[in-house]
């Protein structure tokens, strides 16, 4: 760490445990509103059945609310799943039977509403399907990452200098403080905010550090697969560069080729 970086060591890990609220907010302003479920003139397609547990727990989620009002959403679901493992195979057969029956009407209904789609529908129905399967995958990605331990990305020198202020701006919504934020960041001298420059560069630091341990560890469990391909990179690079070369080779080589023909006809 930097000599300067020192001297606000403790304003440097303050903000790191206040970081990840006020990245979460700042995610929270610049979301973009949710897409639609894709409808079409045909109307919305069929929903898919839910599984046997599913169907369990909808039903039998509002009478233990009734009976455990002051219990929160996540224990009530965890009673239920205790029921549902304490049922017997008789037991759960009803509501396994009803979701095949279920599947069965869904691949109905399914093909009955895709022989109404347009073939620009069709084209639309499938891309909104890849992009849900797609932000599936991204979010199943990062559960991964985080349960391995990949350290967090460093932070800008805003980003630190919001972390320590947020609590105290002035604004009434996670909007409005944002926005008195960044007008104190920008009334700031340039030696104040040389002090969040600073610990931005540690952070860059830190993390450095921090992946270069981690990826040895994901080396070492056989997980290779997530990490960074630099080298990679750099090949294709050297690659493209070698194949440029050839071509302006071969160009000219052609024109010193066709430089020569003319000469022997003058001749």
């Amino acid at each position: 760490m930097a000599p300067f970086g020192l001297l606000f060591s403790g304003l440097l890990k303050k903000s790191f445990s206040l970081f990840s609220d006020a990245s979460c907010l700042t995610r929270l302003v610049n979301v973009i509103p949710a897409v639609k479920s894709f409808t079409t003139s045909a109307g919305a397609p069929p929903k898919r059945p839910l599984n046997g547990y599913m169907r369990f727990v909808k039903q039998q989620q509002p009478l233990v609310v009734r009976e455990y009002p002051d219990v929160k959403a996540v224990d009530v679901i965890r009673k239920i799943a205790h029921q549902w493992r304490t049922l017997t195979a008789d037991q759960k057969q009803p509501f396994q039977q009803a979701s095949v029956d279920a599947r069965e009407q869904f691949k109905v209904d399914m093909q009955r509403y895709q022989s109404q789609l347009t073939p620009a529908q069709a084209a639309a129905l499938k891309q909104e399907r890849r992009r849900r399967l797609a932000k599936r995958k991204a979010i199943r990605r990062k559960r991964e990452l985080n349960s391995l331990g990949k350290p967090k990305r460093p932070r800008s020198s805003f980003n630190i200098f919001m972390a320590e202020h947020f609590e105290e701006s002035k604004g009434t919504t996670t909007q409005g403080k944002m926005k008195m934020l960044r007008e104190d960041w920008t009334k700031l001298s340039t030696s104040q905010q040389q002090v969040y420059v600073q610990l931005a560069e540690d952070d860059k630091v830190r993390y450095k550090n921090e992946m270069k341990s981690w990826e040895e560890h994901m080396m070492d469990i056989g997980r290779e697969d997530l990490i960074r391909r630099k080298e990679t990179h750099k090949d294709k690079t050297a690659t493209k560069g070698g194949k440029q070369k050839s071509k302006m080779k071969v160009v000219k080589t052609k024109s010193v080729g066709a430089t020569t023909a003319r000469s022997g006809k003058k001749a």
